[in-house]
């Protein structure tokens, strides 16, 4: 069950160390955000069980394992009905190679980023995906050369934390 909390800028400290190194110890963290050990750990439990902490996952260096290729792909539904939406973000689910799936504004509906062994299996995937009818009208494919800027966090600070405020 999660609950809404009032967070203070502890809390958001908390969690701008927590999503850059999930594997600090309570005492380092504790000591990064200016607490004791026990308090901090207590705030740490409380956004868990609030659902501000949904995890904690390992970032992997996908180079290190063989080549990949990273494709965003703009797609257009033929029907903009609640269904069409839901059937197409259901069938989107179970495609493994389907990274990150955005609802957007503007001249089409979806921004979806796939991550495939190369171009033949990304284009395997979009033929399955055509094949399913999910209501994919258009798509059109852009290949990743190269990610000069990955961020693997959020800038909590800027965006809730005190530094909003000094602005």
């Amino acid at each position: 069950m999660t609950e809404t909390l009032k967070l203070d800028r502890i809390d958001i400290n908390i969690l701008a160390h927590l999503q850059r190194n999930g594997r600090i110890t309570n005492v380092e963290l504790a000591e990064a955000v200016a607490l004791s050990p026990s308090p901090c750990l207590i705030r740490v439990k409380r956004l868990e069980k609030a659902g501000y902490i949904i995890g904690y996952s390992a970032h992997i260096e996908m180079a290190k394992l063989g080549e990949t290729v990273t494709v965003f792909t703009q797609i257009t539904l033929s029907d903009h009905h609640m269904e069409d939406f839901a059937r197409f973000e259901a069938g989107l689910r179970t495609v493994d190679e389907v990274i990150e799936c955005h609802l957007i504004s503007g001249g089409y509906d979806y921004l979806v980023k796939f991550m495939t062994r190369g171009i033949s299996h990304y284009q395997s995937v979009i033929e399955a995906l055509l094949e399913r009818n999910l209501g994919i009208t258009k798509y059109f494919s852009y290949i990743v050369i190269k990610s000069p800027i990955v961020r693997m966090h959020y800038p909590l600070g800027k965006l809730f934390g005190s530094e909003r405020a000094s602005r």
